[in-house]
């Protein structure tokens, strides 16, 4: 008779680097104002929330997805202005998308590893996408004061000839929305290599500018990036719904890797809602966006707040003499922000704060000077 394996053995099987890492922790919310995720602080109005709950009601929860996604798809693209000959693919948030990414990118068993490029401190699902799928990850610092270093991202990718560059724009966890010039000429330089280059949008409405300008105005010289985009900063964080534009040819490979029906009925049709009433959430944005405007000027009143810097996203980054005294001083007065000082070097004593509405903005300043 053979003698099972303990726990501990069955355990060798999963990957060292996977048991080295650590889950993503959400923090525990209950009865704190959540400023640390870039939520959207404002609820559908009471008569809309009553339909969309008719509406997720009546819905065929015994079936799989099936034309409504195709009706999602049309309507995204209206809503982006997608440009002719580009497909979408859609993920469930652009976490699922940043995965299929890398997971289409990589060369299992060609001994040889497809390399993945940022600018770095930026967002932390490139990495880690990067090395679940086994890819080489390239990190380009940015200046110290979170601009894009034109000369060494060029350097790095001519050295490394990476298969994807992420440019996020704007920036997490900075807020930077960079020079356009010199993104456009990082984008040739990745094009010249036969590389992808994706544009994460995932600020877009709060950002003055979009890349997707640039794809319509000259289609030849950005016809290997991709445009990625999500719905949780547009005010459907719980719905957990992304999507990719690109020309239909790249599309469609990414979209092999896909899993099938990884968006539910419920997302879905949630997110058709939505953009019908498109309004509304424009609404809320440029309030947030007003908001974010009295907000940075506020900080940079406060005593202890050494640096403030500009937004294009619905968050602020700010500097301070010890960011983990000011994080713990807010969360006991019930705030919760995102210390993000151990994400980079270049972070030391930085804070992320969310924008919100008038009133948790007032409430997260009188907790951040109190704790400073």
């Amino acid at each position: 008779m053979t003698t099972p394996s303990s726990p501990l053995q069955a355990l060798a099987r999963i990957r060292p680097d996977v048991r080295a890492m650590h889950s993503y922790v959400v923090q525990p919310s209950t009865g704190m104002l959540k400023m640390d995720a870039m939520e959207n602080p404002f609820r559908l109005p009471a008569h809309l929330q009553a339909a969309l709950g008719q509406r997720l009601g009546a819905l065929a929860l015994n079936r799989y997805p099936g034309d409504r996604i195709a009706h999602l798809k049309v309507a995204l693209a209206q809503y982006a202005g997608m440009p002719e000959g580009y497909g979408i693919v859609l993920g469930n948030g652009s976490d699922e998308l940043i995965t299929l990414l890398a997971l289409a990118c990589a060369q299992p068993g060609t001994g040889q590893r497809a390399t993945m490029l940022a600018p770095m401190p930026g967002f932390v699902m490139y990495p880690l996408s990067a090395q679940l799928q086994g890819l080489d990850f390239v990190g380009v610092p940015l200046t110290p004061d979170f601009e894009l270093d034109e000369p060494a991202m060029l350097a790095a990718i001519a050295q490394h000839n990476p298969a994807i560059t992420y440019i996020a724009y704007p920036n997490n966890p900075t807020a930077t929305l960079w020079d356009e010039g010199a993104v456009q000429r990082i984008i040739d330089a990745a094009g010249a290599q036969g590389g992808i280059v994706v544009m994460d949008e995932a600020y877009q409405p709060f950002a003055s500018r979009t890349w997707i300008d640039r794809m319509r105005a000259e289609p030849a010289r950005n016809a290997h990036v991709l445009l990625m985009r999500t719905l949780s900063k547009f005010g459907l964080a719980g719905v957990r719904l992304g999507y990719l534009i690109g020309p239909s040819a790249f599309v469609s490979e990414i979209d092999k890797v896909r899993p099938p029906y990884n968006v539910s009925v419920l997302n879905c049709e949630a997110a058709l809602f939505a953009l019908e009433h498109a309004d509304v959430f424009a609404a809320q944005a440029a309030e947030i966006r007003a908001e974010r405007t009295t907000l940075i000027a506020a900080l940079r009143q406060i005593p202890g707040v050494e640096k403030c810097w500009d937004s294009e996203a619905n968050m602020v980054l700010i500097r301070v003499a010890d960011s983990a005294k000011a994080y713990e001083g807010m969360k006991n007065r019930k705030v919760l922000v995102k210390n993000v000082s151990t994400m980079h070097p270049m972070l030391a004593n930085c804070l992320r704060l969310t924008v919100g509405n008038a009133e948790d903005n007032a409430q997260m300043l009188a907790a951040l000077q109190a704790s400073l």
